[in-house]
């Protein structure tokens, strides 16, 4: 059952995060297998996220990883919506190491890092976030920890839709009226891929200056409903092994498809130095 809930909620303990002075972030870029990759760390992503939300339009930003590259493999909508986002950011080690062998100064840039920064950016510059998929349970917990830790934060609105959403349906565009009503600038989207890249690159032709960011299972962890690696595996590029020892009988086949492309992505970089 589809579970849509408005509401704004403040709280007083602030999060301190860095971010820039609201002037133009110049970065560098990498290609993997053809994908302009944005070299940027969580605080000049965020900045550079609220500046281009100056200029009046949406856009998306997309997070790339070895499980994205098999994907955009075989599906054509999927890949088009990569090809028309604004910002892709890298997620996972080894399309940090193809940008490293590429010369570039790179870290990784994961979606579920990228909400407390960004959404302390938001509330600097008092621009309202909205939150979109997973369940209406994890929605809730994690607008009550955002709030409880970022000061000022406005929580425009949440949605969550049903298990078989349908980025591309008509029952979409109802969801669609949700998020243009909303008032929100930043739409924080928790479906999973391809579905949300695919529903960010709809939204940003249909809807009006606002940012789709796709964050996967960031909101679930934000309010607890599903433990991400403990810091140790994080620090050791290892994230892939904690979730593989969590669930090896639904990923694992996932991630020996990713072990067959990552020869490919680094050899995509060899030659590009400089």
């Amino acid at each position: 059952m589809r579970t849509s809930h408005q509401f704004s909620i403040n709280h007083p303990t602030p999060l301190t995060a860095a971010h820039c002075d609201g002037t133009t972030v110049h970065h560098e870029t990498f290609r993997v297998e053809g994908m302009k990759v944005d070299a940027l760390a969580l605080p000049q992503a965020s900045a550079r996220i609220c500046d281009d939300l100056d200029r009046g339009k949406s856009f998306s930003v997309f997070t790339l990883n070895l499980d994205h590259i098999v994907k955009l493999r075989r599906d054509r909508a999927f890949a088009n919506a990569y090809q028309r986002a604004a910002i892709v950011l890298p997620d996972g080690f080894p399309i940090v190491l193809a940008g490293r062998l590429q010369g570039r100064q790179v870290s990784r840039t994961a979606g579920s890092d990228l909400i407390l920064p960004l959404c302390a950016e938001a509330a600097r510059r008092s621009l309202p976030v909205v939150l979109f998929g997973t369940t209406f349970s994890s929605l809730s917990g994690a607008a009550r920890q955002l709030t409880s830790r970022i000061e000022g934060l406005e929580i425009a609105g949440a949605y969550s839709p049903p298990p078989d959403f349908d980025p591309l349906s008509e029952r979409a565009s109802e969801s669609i009226e949700f998020l243009k009503n909303s008032g929100a600038r930043i739409c924080l989207l928790a479906l999973g891929a391809p579905k949300q890249e695919v529903f960010a690159d709809r939204c940003t032709r249909e809807i009006e200056g606002m940012a789709f960011i796709c964050i996967g299972a960031g909101l679930d962890f934000l309010a607890g409903h599903q433990k991400r690696a403990p810091e140790i595996f994080r620090r050791l590029n290892c994230e892939w092994l904690w979730r593989l020892l969590l669930d090896p009988r639904r990923l694992a086949r996932r991630y020996l498809e990713c072990l067959y492309v990552f020869p490919s992505v680094l050899l995509s970089g060899i030659g590009r130095r400089g």
